[in-house]
């Protein structure tokens, strides 16, 4: 009844009945007004335990793991340089030169996150889709399913040791091919934190440079990616567009791109930077030597044309 008479307080004013009228007055005053409190402070209540459970299970979703690899430009290294204290390409058994035109070829490569034993939240990788420089892969795209950190950790080293033995058979071989003695040369390689199979290239045209009197990079700062295979061609790889910001920031100018890459290439060559399409060890140094003498104008681009072979 409170209810009920506090409903016609505010409205059109009107004639009562007797029983109305003695009903309306055996309610005490204020009961009106407590019952329709009561009533609001329940539907509150209610809002509020809601908002609370949504809360809480939107602060689950954003620290809980995520089943996502999320990957961002990561950091270059300078074949022709150190890591760490050690240089990344030692050379014994024979003479090494150094380079003293300030160039630089770069090894590029992809920071990822969301690893075996180590993933993503929700929250990094809400802000992974936000983000215009950085990829979102399920996992099972990535790594095999089921693999550990250990395995994840241990197939890298494996990766990078394979590339690092491939690009030093290869140099060799290219320079035996074009009459240089290389008898007794051995080549040992060092890079800090960086595993897989994707530095081939660099690593191959970093030993060349070094074995050779002349300046390849001519003062240039070169950046390719690619992995090197016994017959001197260069394969496909990952995150090509991820490496190619990573070279942009760190100063390069060029961007030996693999002929299998060229199609996800397209389109998306940072400002600044120049691709050039390579398919071989021989077509890959040879642009270096003509970029390093400043005749690098006709050298092949990557086309809509080209295909991504895998």
């Amino acid at each position: 009844m409170g209810a009920m008479a506090d409903s016609h307080v505010g409205g059109a004013p009107y004639a009562p009945s007797a029983h109305e009228a003695h009903a309306s007055a055996s309610v005490p005053d204020g009961c009106a007004a407590k019952g329709g409190f009561l009533g609001r402070s329940r539907r509150l209540t209610r809002r509020s335990w809601a908002l609370l459970i949504v809360v809480f299970l939107t602060v689950l979703v954003l620290v809980a793991p995520s089943p996502y690899v999320l990957e961002t430009p990561g950091p270059t290294q300078d074949v022709l340089g150190s890591s760490g204290s050690k240089p990344v390409i030692h050379v014994t058994g024979g003479r090494s030169y150094q380079a003293t035109g300030g160039g630089k070829l770069l090894l590029t490569t992809v920071n990822a996150s969301g690893i075996p034993g180590s993933p993503a939240s929700g929250l990094e990788t809400l802000v992974a889709w936000l983000d215009p420089h950085a990829t979102v892969l399920p996992q099972e795209v990535v790594f095999p399913p089921g693999q550990s950190r250990q395995d994840y950790v241990r197939s890298n080293r494996k990766d990078m040791t394979g590339s690092q033995d491939a690009a030093g058979n290869q140099a060799l071989a290219f320079l035996r091919s074009r009459g240089a003695d290389v008898s007794g040369v051995r080549l040992a390689m060092h890079v800090e934190d960086i595993g897989g199979p994707s530095a081939g290239l660099m690593y191959t045209l970093g030993a060349i440079d070094k074995l050779t009197p002349q300046d390849e990079t001519g003062g240039q700062v070169i950046a390719g990616t690619g992995t090197m295979d016994k017959h001197g061609k260069v394969g496909r790889i990952g995150g090509i567009n991820l490496k190619m910001l990573g070279a942009q920031r760190d100063g390069a100018r060029w961007f030996l791109v693999p002929a299998g890459n060229c199609a996800e290439a397209v389109g998306h060559v940072p400002d600044g930077l120049r691709d050039v399409r390579v398919s071989t060890l021989s077509e890959a140094y040879d642009a270096l030597t003509v970029i390093g003498q400043g005749r690098a104008g006709s050298l092949p681009h990557c086309s809509a044309g080209d295909s991504a072979s895998r």
